[in-house]
């Protein structure tokens, strides 16, 4: 049985929230412990503010080349701005970043081919700044993928996606580039050139 945290706890709220925060109430709890707690159990009410701090550990991890928010916001808006040319290079480039051999794909479903470790990913970014996203585009990229046998296959997009085309993608195991791991894609080629 795999274990899986509960969405609203306050360690899955902390894990998705900045980690300084869960620095902050580390401390906040090790000092009330401190002014609190009679003597003989003030060592073991302080050390109850460990999970806190790994927690603050594991998120700055995560956390450590995301954007801020305001940074993520500024990423989106500078690529709702682009034209197809200029996103397409910022995206091809920001994969080259992170190892994949980058191609134009000739299905019209897909318009980059991505392969790593043997493994072929089709990604659909064009419509990327539609205001709405249906379902339609994520079928044809899901069949397109069958149809050129690879391994999986992304949508990228700013706005969020109808319910039935976010319903089908969790279903297909489509994966959405959009909000933060959109961002942080497209913060790559600002932070580090290829080698």
């Amino acid at each position: 049985m795999k274990f899986k945290m509960a969405e609203n706890s306050l360690f899955a709220i902390l894990l998705r929230s900045r980690w300084w925060i869960s620095f902050a109430v580390g401390a906040g709890w090790a000092l009330l412990a401190a002014a609190l707690v009679p003597q003989p159990y003030k060592i073991i009410a302080i050390l109850g503010s460990l999970p806190f701090w790994a927690l603050g550990f594991v998120a700055f991890v995560r956390q450590y080349d995301q954007p801020t928010p305001a940074q993520q916001q500024a990423l989106l808006d500078m690529a709702a701005q682009d034209n197809w040319n200029d996103f397409a290079s910022h995206l091809e480039r920001a994969w080259k970043i992170e190892g994949y051999e980058v191609a134009r794909s000739p299905a019209a479903a897909a318009d980059f081919v991505l392969t790593r470790n043997g493994k072929t990913t089709l990604v659909q970014a064009k419509r990327w700044k539609a205001a709405t996203h249906g379902v339609e585009p994520l079928r044809a990229l899901h069949q397109a993928m069958q149809v050129q046998k690879a391994d999986e296959c992304a949508y990228a997009c700013i706005a969020p996606l109808q319910d039935t085309a976010q319903r089908f993608a969790d279903e297909q195991h489509v994966a959405i580039l959009q909000g933060l791991t959109l961002a942080t894609l497209l913060q790559k080629p600002l932070m580090k050139q290829p080698e």
